[in-house]
């Protein structure tokens, strides 16, 4: 079997990188900008950074701001209109990974105008023509939807998140700039960050995983236990929030291509069922899958414990080393303030058997390492319930 390794165009990292863009856009021949981002992106001034640069450099643009925390199909098709009413021949995207995963749901649309329902787009999608242009700039440190061929979209009527996986929609730049990520508050930060380490943990035990990816997968996990505290409590720790940058987008370069597992089928429910913000569900429900997964892991957990900082691992057991990986993601989880517990999320026990049978028959459900059902994924759920 081939192991297919697909990946953006070019990408720009540090403090300042924003400032390449209008020669990006120039070099490219592009004439008029589409920026796709947040209303409170831009309340906070942050796109603005973005905006800014463009003006400078007198590159008409116009903004398109219906995105929301949990992108839906209305958000995709209003700005599938946007994009033609503004003439615009190239997208900006500023955010994370709501406005991201927006402007390539507005991309993929606007070449491929056979998918305007949107609900076909979900999982592998046989669209004919490459997504708008899109120049990717990262505001969270967590989705890397910069550099992933995936984009998630909530279907409020089926009451359900569609993951759609196209390597047509791939931005052709990613910008990781650190100094866009200085605002975000210490919640976003602390729950895009263990976003990231879901990211990483998964895409580093799932049943694609091969020699490249572990590689991305290891160093990110490395880079997250180093930094992501700092990043959370000394927000303006460029240091921190650089390194929290790079290990997103590290990670998303693996998981991209070989795929997730049950953390991101499960926390696809509770996104499309209680609207929960994707990083906090990722954060919550990571180690209970992790005890879950740990018989069929082989000896990865060893060196997950060993990139989180635990010593010693060498000497340790299957069953010591395993449980070892688990106790630091959750120590980490609980020094920065996130939630333990589906009921502290708003989770309703009657909830439990819809979100099971909801996750079950997700997309990612696949790639768990271990082979699971409806009934198992329920029995976590209880777990994590209260």
């Amino acid at each position: 079997m081939a192991n297919r390794i697909v990946l953006n165009e070019t990408s720009y990292f540090g403090a300042g990188a924003i400032s390449v863009i209008p020669g990006e856009i120039k070099q490219r021949l592009f004439k008029k900008v589409l920026v796709v981002t947040d209303k409170e992106l831009l309340k906070f001034n942050v796109a603005q950074k973005v905006t800014k640069i463009l003006e400078d450099a007198e590159i008409p643009y116009e903004i398109y701001d219906n995105v929301k925390p949990n992108p839906t199909i209305e958000n995709v098709l209003s700005g599938v209109k946007k994009f033609a009413d503004s003439k615009a021949d190239v997208i900006v995207a500023i955010g994370g990974g709501s406005s991201i995963d927006t402007a390539k749901g507005i991309g993929i649309v606007t070449n491929n105008p056979e998918f305007a329902d949107v609900k076909s787009l979900e999982g592998v999608a046989d669209t004919k023509n490459k997504s708008v242009p899109i120049i990717a700039v990262a505001t969270t440190a967590g989705t890397a939807a910069e550099v992933t061929i995936n984009y998630v979209i909530t279907d409020e009527v089926a009451v359900k998140k569609m993951v759609c996986v196209d390597p047509k929609d791939i931005p052709i730049i990613a910008i990781v700039d650190p100094e866009l990520m200085i605002s975000m508050p210490k919640e976003l930060t602390a729950s895009t960050g263990m976003d990231a380490l879901t990211h990483a943990i998964e895409g580093y035990i799932t049943k694609g995983a091969w020699v490249l990816t572990d590689m991305f997968e290891l160093k990110a996990i490395e880079l997250i236990a180093k930094h992501l505290e700092t990043a959370v409590f000394e927000p303006t720790n460029i240091e921190a929030r650089d390194g929290m940058g790079t290990a997103q987008y590290i990670a998303g370069m693996g998981f991209s291509n070989v795929g997730l597992g049950i953390v991101h089928s499960m926390a696809h429910s509770l996104g499309a069922v209680y609207d929960t913000p994707h990083g906090v569900a990722n954060a919550l429900l990571l180690p209970y899958v992790m005890k879950y997964n740990a018989s069929a892991t082989g000896e990865k957990y060893r060196e997950i414990a060993r990139n989180l900082g635990v010593k010693d691992v060498d000497s340790l057991s299957a069953d010591e080393y395993r449980k070892a990986a688990v106790d630091a993601v959750i120590t980490l989880s609980k020094k920065i303030g996130i939630p333990q517990k589906l009921v502290e999320i708003g989770g309703k026990e009657e909830d439990l058997p819809k979100l099971a049978k909801m996750a079950y028959q997700d997309v990612c459900t696949p790639g768990n390492p271990r082979d699971t059902s409806e009934a198992e994924i329920l029995e976590i759920y209880k777990k994590a319930f209260n």
